[in-house]
């Protein structure tokens, strides 16, 4: 598909990724890319979401908008986080059927896979378990988005594809220690023992799960590749293909902000899923995306950022 001349709706466009993929777009040529904030359509309400394919007549829906967390947040939220994802998903996808949107790319997670995948994480096995206890209500709502996709290119023969996004990093990301995910409460973490003196800094888990991370401008370029070039039911990993362990991450990030005191593991807490890595052959193979950013670069970038920020 081409999208230069095309409206393009990108819910969520206002977040972390969301703003990635509207500059990306931009960067197409297209006629109009929307962003639609919260406050004005609230997308767990049908006649908001129906009132925004009436503003905007959409040629190309990318459904970003989620309600996420780190695992204190699914632990915290589960009936939330179940719900809000799972009814937005519902509402956007069915609308865009019914205003005849030309092409629905809806953004799932890695939370869906089962928690003893074997690595790396193929799409095909994404039915073969229940996922990790912590965020099983946030990836099974979000996995509901693929079916109905499967669902209505079946029946409708909708163009809708889902794409599956390893953790994502970067320049913007959330900071809040209450709600963020890794890699920014590491670093929010550490820098503050860094400026404070403090000789150590305590961490959840034992440091021994491992996870996959994903630079945020190469994810908008993913979705935007994936936008112009994949229309296939099947569900497409997005990732680095870089496995890390949390412990090993640690140690980087301590090493980007200059922290040089203790790393101590809580193991009260839960690790999560034990290991998440990725197989992104296919979409290499489907739609030709492949990542770019080095992992020492995206991280320097990210605290960067923070510090620009005044962050401690």
């Amino acid at each position: 598909m081409d999208l230069s001349g095309a409206v393009v709706v990108v819910t969520g466009g206002s977040g972390f990724l969301g703003r990635r993929v509207v500059a990306t777009l931009e960067g197409r040529g297209c006629a109009a890319v929307y962003a639609p904030r919260s406050a004005h359509y609230d997308l767990r309400e049908k006649s908001r979401v129906v009132r925004l394919y009436e503003d905007t007549r959409p040629d190309v829906v990318i459904h970003l908008a989620a309600v996420v967390g780190g695992i204190g947040a699914n632990r915290a939220h589960p009936g939330r986080f179940f719900y809000e994802n799972l009814v937005m998903g519902v509402e956007v996808l069915e609308q865009a059927r019914r205003f005849g949107v030309r092409k629905f790319v809806g953004i799932g997670t890695i939370c869906a896979y089962p928690k003893f995948t074997p690595v790396p994480f193929r799409e095909d096995a994404l039915w073969d378990g229940y996922p990790e206890e912590t965020n099983a209500p946030y990836g099974l709502a979000k996995k509901m988005l693929l079916v109905q996709s499967q669902a209505y290119r079946q029946e409708y023969g909708m163009a809708a594809v889902h794409l599956l996004p390893v953790n994502l990093y970067g320049p913007g990301d959330n900071f809040d220690l209450e709600t963020s995910h890794v890699i920014p409460a590491m670093i929010r973490k550490m820098e503050s023992a860094r400026v404070e003196g403090r000789p150590e800094v305590v961490l959840w888990g034992d440091g021994s799960p491992t996870r996959e991370f994903l630079y945020v401008d190469d994810a908008a370029e993913g979705i935007v590749l994936a936008a112009e070039r994949y229309d296939g039911a099947d569900p497409v990993n997005l990732g680095s293909g870089r496995e890390v362990r949390i412990a090993e991450l640690a140690g980087a990030v301590a090493a980007a902000v200059g922290y040089t005191g203790r790393i101590a593991w809580d193991v009260t807490k839960p690790n999560g899923q034990p290991r998440r890595a990725l197989d992104t052959s296919r979409a290499r193979e489907a739609f030709g995306f492949t990542a770019r950013t080095a992992f020492d670069v995206g991280l320097a970038e990210t605290v960067r950022w923070w510090r620009a920020q005044g962050g401690r």
